[in-house]
């Protein structure tokens, strides 16, 4: 009786939510490993913009090391490797001097150390401002991290610093509505960032929806800069994630006259362009016409940074603030190449490219083939969807298919063929 209640409580699944189920796993590797095979070592590519990279505890126990997806593979098959998901300006150090005797496989001559490599805690296995490591075998549910942009740390929600995750930006099913954050540490270094106009900024569903209610009671209040259609748009960009150029320049911030009414304080210095505002490339102009080296904005409290979708789009690129970002060392914001968003956007398209070429071998395979073969594989086909067929119209449809019955259905096809 036991086994019939254990055969009864056997998973099912569809042939179409498993093969779907297959294609979401292969697109979820695909944009972590940014649609690297893993057959080839990326040292030769030298410092990449941004790649998987893993550390091999067994091999460097120090966590001073980190390899590319191929040597995790083909050198390090079967030891304590960490996943790391994507670093940024990383070279593949597999086989170097951190590895004493021990050979890359696939490119052994490699230089004795990548100095421009930058390791954090991360490599040895530990995580957030707690440094527990994930998965954590002491907690009872593994809680979702979020990584830093600047710092590339993975920290847990109830370690950014707010007082509620609900304070995380989020639409009502839960996803993000962010496309960076930036700890509360790394938050010093980007004060500029507050010069910028508040679409750069990812909101709550809930604020965005409050902020569409105000737009009525906006229609009769006039704007601290004298114009309506100014403050329309400033409300509009707070609907959707894009940026809207014809906003104020970095100088403007929409703020809160403490009775639920949004208003507009905004310098005289509007952007000259459009292409200023959206930063599209180097410029003698300042969008944000402060001296940021002379004098920083400084927050009153470091605190978590949740920014919209394209924000990078909107950043200065004048001489002056790219000189800034470079001294404080964060002069890879201004690369749009440098985001997550365009990493998984180029893993899509490598993808795509592969899965066109998987193609078109499979149509010249068949394309070479003469007229008996190209038969005897249509006649294969044809016997395979009978034999399913068969098998589908003598089974029980009150019962679930087991492993056993498949296994039976291409004995029964094996025997018809060896027969013929």
């Amino acid at each position: 009786m036991a086994d019939v209640f254990e055969e009864e409580a056997e998973p099912t699944v569809s042939i179409h939510e498993y093969l779907k189920g297959v294609e979401e796993q292969e697109l979820e590797a695909d944009l972590v490993l940014g649609g690297d095979d893993g057959k080839e070592c990326t040292y030769t590519k030298g410092y990449m913009k941004r790649q998987a990279i893993f550390s091999c505890l067994t091999c460097t126990p120090e966590g001073n090391a980190g390899v590319c997806t191929a040597c995790s593979l083909s050198c390090h098959d079967g030891h304590e490797i960490v996943e790391l998901w994507t670093k940024r300006n990383f070279r593949c150090d597999c086989g170097n001097s951190k590895f004493g005797e021990v050979f890359c496989k696939l490119f052994p001559n490699k230089e004795v150390e990548n100095v421009d490599n930058a390791y954090n805690h991360n490599f040895k296995g530990s995580y957030c401002t707690c440094g527990r490591p994930y998965p954590d075998p002491e907690a009872e549910e593994q809680v979702e991290m979020i990584q830093c942009c600047i710092c590339e740390d993975w920290l847990h929600e109830e370690h950014i610093g707010l007082e509620s995750s609900d304070e995380i930006p989020r639409d009502e099913e839960g996803e993000p509505l962010y496309e960076d954050f930036i700890c509360p540490v790394c938050s010093e270094a980007c004060s500029f960032l507050t010069l910028y106009p508040q679409t750069i900024w990812a909101v709550k569903q809930h604020d965005v929806t409050n902020a569409t209610k105000d737009k009525n009671v906006l229609e009769d209040v006039p704007s601290a800069c004298g114009s309506s259609e100014k403050l329309e748009n400033v409300i509009s960009s707070l609907e959707s994630p894009k940026v809207n150029c014809l906003l104020p320049t970095a100088t403007s911030e929409v703020v809160s006259n403490g009775k639920g009414i949004l208003a507009v304080e905004t310098s005289e210095k509007e952007p000259d362009s459009i292409e200023q505002i959206q930063g599209s490339g180097p410029s003698t102009v300042c969008v944000l016409g402060v001296d940021l080296v002379g004098a920083p904005p400084a927050l009153e409290k470091t605190k978590p940074m949740f920014l919209s979708k394209n924000w990078r789009d909107v950043l200065c690129r004048c001489d002056k603030c790219a000189n800034f970002c470079t001294q404080k060392g964060i002069g890879f914001l201004l690369d749009k190449e440098d985001s997550i968003a365009e990493y998984e956007k180029m893993a899509k398209q490598k993808r795509e490219e592969k899965l066109q070429q998987q193609e078109g071998v499979e149509l010249n395979f068949l394309n070479n083939l003469g007229h008996v073969e190209k038969m005897e594989i249509l006649n294969g086909i044809t016997d395979m969807k009978n034999e399913i067929h068969t098998f589908l119209e003598s089974f029980d449809a009150s019962k679930p298919i087991t492993s056993e019955d498949v296994h039976q259905v291409f004995e029964n096809l094996a025997k018809k063929r060896r027969r013929m």
